[in-house]
């Protein structure tokens, strides 16, 4: 049978042909662990299980990783609040995230890294992106810059000031355009951390799915 899947970037359905038939390989966004696990959650686990599951009767062989994100903001704000070790909570809340899945009968994925695993990777990127021209240098962050790359918002039909209009933060001062966004930023002495050649710091939440699931599965791959 051939498998029809929606492509979100041409907008259509089409048919589904894998790289290498012989693997097929699919990235998932995992949870940012600081809570309890909501709906929104466990919507792509349960939606990719049912797709996982397809793949593995039409193919010989399927690779499913997916994160977990255990360095963010949030979860260093769950910290503060709670009195709990960044360490304490990422632990617990990857548990009964795990609990949950289960609960809904989804499988485990071949692969599941975790954000702070590929701190080198993400330097590394960050390296790449500021030698292309592609990022920037700025008050200790690292910037992407997002007028460096034309087709930037082509996958979600957004425009760059329709991007501007949607952010929910208000614009740092030491960006060079509104929409930039950061790759690289300084930590506290009471923040997680890692020296890199920009000063002790800690990612930004965009860079980490594009060094696993290319350390996973390759630098290309069929379902993100």
């Amino acid at each position: 049978m051939t498998l029809r899947i929606h492509d979100t970037l041409r907008r259509e359905k089409v048919d589904f042909e894998p790289r290498d038939p012989k693997d097929v390989r699919m990235y998932v966004c995992g949870p940012t662990v600081y809570d309890y696990a909501h709906i929104g959650n466990a919507r792509p686990v349960v939606v990719f299980d049912v797709l996982y599951r397809l793949l593995k009767r039409l193919y010989p062989n399927v690779t499913y990783a997916r994160n977990i994100t255990d360095v963010d903001d949030k979860i260093n704000n769950a910290a503060k609040e709670s009195g709990e070790t960044i360490g304490d909570i990422t632990a617990r809340t990857t548990k009964i995230f795990h609990a949950d899945m289960a609960a809904l009968g989804a499988l485990e994925p071949d692969h599941e890294p975790r954000a702070t695993e590929h701190i080198k990777g993400m330097i590394a990127l960050t390296e790449k992106l500021l030698a292309s021209g592609n990022a920037y240098e700025a008050e200790g962050h690292v910037m992407f810059d997002v007028p460096s790359m034309p087709d930037y918002g082509r996958l979600s039909r957004l425009n760059r000031d329709e991007l501007i209009a949607g952010a929910r933060v208000e614009v740092a001062p030491y960006k060079k355009d509104p929409a930039d966004f950061v790759l690289w930023k300084p930590s506290t002495d009471d923040l997680p951390g890692w020296d890199s050649p920009w000063g002790r710091g800690r990612p930004g939440w965009h860079l980490e799915c594009s060094v696993m699931s290319e350390k996973f599965l390759g630098p290309e791959f069929d379902i993100h």
